[in-house]
């Protein structure tokens, strides 16, 4: 029987999330639930030299009290698109890998998307081809409270949450971090972080940090 699992958008997603586009044999992305801000719909947070970072794509007001995902337009606020590219250099420019995969990430924050799902799903779909990641996703065709034969982790992987509560599964696998000899290893960060630091062997994180066999796909 297939694997099949429910996930929200999200911007630049955590490692944890990149191990359910591994582990599970069908993947949809929800279009149709309410926006949520402070989440990773529209937050990613990286490694910088003093911790933890988080970026935030700044999103545009709706004139309905609760706005689905796949309406929910990017805002050009406060020049965030220079913001999150400066910040992604200054973290990752003497990383192993940043200078190879640079020029096409950089075209993601010189383009203005209208719609951050829409975001979202391009720069995930850029990474998985990256990492040579091959997910059968689909985005969902309606909003579903309880999803049958599917598991639901659309608030499961939630930067308020930690993963160790929520996920069981995930047992994050330490890799060379830049700023590791400063603030220690820091899991389960947005996946560029494992990107430019590991390149192509971030297929072989991505599967070493799942606890349970029958998830590992060998």
């Amino acid at each position: 029987m297939e694997k099949e699992i429910i996930l929200s958008s999200a911007y630049l997603a955590p490692v944890e999330y990149y191990t359910k586009l591994y582990a599970y044999d069908r993947i949809y992305v929800e279009r149709f639930d309410h926006y949520v801000k402070q989440t990773y719909r529209n937050r990613c947070v990286i490694a910088s030299a003093s911790g933890p970072l988080a970026l935030t794509i700044p999103t545009g007001k709706s004139d309905e009290l609760k706005c689905r995902m796949k309406d929910v337009r990017i805002s050009d606020h406060g020049n965030w698109r220079h913001v999150h590219w400066n910040a992604f250099v200054a973290s990752y420019k003497h990383s192993p890998f940043f200078d190879y995969y640079a020029d096409e990430f950089h075209v993601f924050f010189e383009r203005k998307y209208e719609f951050l799902y829409d975001f979202n799903w391009e720069l995930c779909q850029w990474v998985c081809g990256q990492i040579d990641l091959q997910p059968c996703m689909m985005p969902t065709g309606a909003y579903e409270a309880e999803p049958e034969n599917r598991e639901d982790f659309r608030e499961l992987i939630h930067p308020k949450k930690p993963y160790a509560d929520c996920d069981a599964r995930f047992v994050p696998k330490p890799y060379y971090q830049v700023f590791d000899a400063q603030t220690g290893f820091l899991p389960n960060l947005s996946i560029v972080d494992l990107l430019f630091n590991m390149g192509p062997e971030s297929l072989i994180v991505l599967r070493e940090s799942l606890r349970n066999e029958e998830f590992t796909n060998l």
